[in-house]
């Protein structure tokens, strides 16, 4: 029991220390991107709630381009997820944005992950969106399943 509180009690010095330094970063990042972070980061915490065990964040291979948001596993499946955030449904839609380009290098990331298991797991795709429509708390839709072929 103690060591769960010496453990929160670091976990909010951490993020005080990442708050100040990031305070600082922001004021350079463009409006759009801090709005994608936000959305992720929410997203992430949304997935927790919800009983994912969240395994990796931004995951990059170096020998492809692209990237997967997220990656956890829901229950004995393992889930590699696209979060798109948007600030109004109005132009379109969040879930668009994942389009044949970005379903092909995610699908080369994805293969790569998966070349680190010895034996290969059940998995799917999937994309989260988030919106921030004026609201202080967002909202999430999941597409499941989303089709990495075409």
């Amino acid at each position: 029991m103690l060591s769960g509180q010496f453990t929160q009690i670091v976990i909010r010095g951490l993020d005080r220390v990442i708050a100040r330094t990031s305070a600082k970063d922001a004021q350079n990042t463009p409006a759009h991107q801090r709005t994608g972070r936000r959305g992720e980061e929410d997203a992430y915490f949304h997935l927790r709630r919800r009983g994912y065990i969240m395994v990796a964040r931004n995951f990059r291979t170096p020998r492809h381009h692209g990237e997967i948001d997220l990656i956890g596993w829901d229950k004995d499946v393992l889930c590699f997820i696209e979060v798109k955030t948007r600030t109004t449904r109005d132009i379109k839609l969040a879930a668009a944005a994942v389009d044949r380009k970005k379903r092909h290098h995610i699908r080369v990331v994805i293969r790569d992950y998966l070349r680190t298991f010895p034996e290969l797991p059940q998995w799917h795709f999937a994309v989260v969106t988030v919106y921030y429509e004026g609201r202080k708390h967002p909202t999430f839709e999941a597409i499941p399943e989303c089709l990495l072929s075409s």
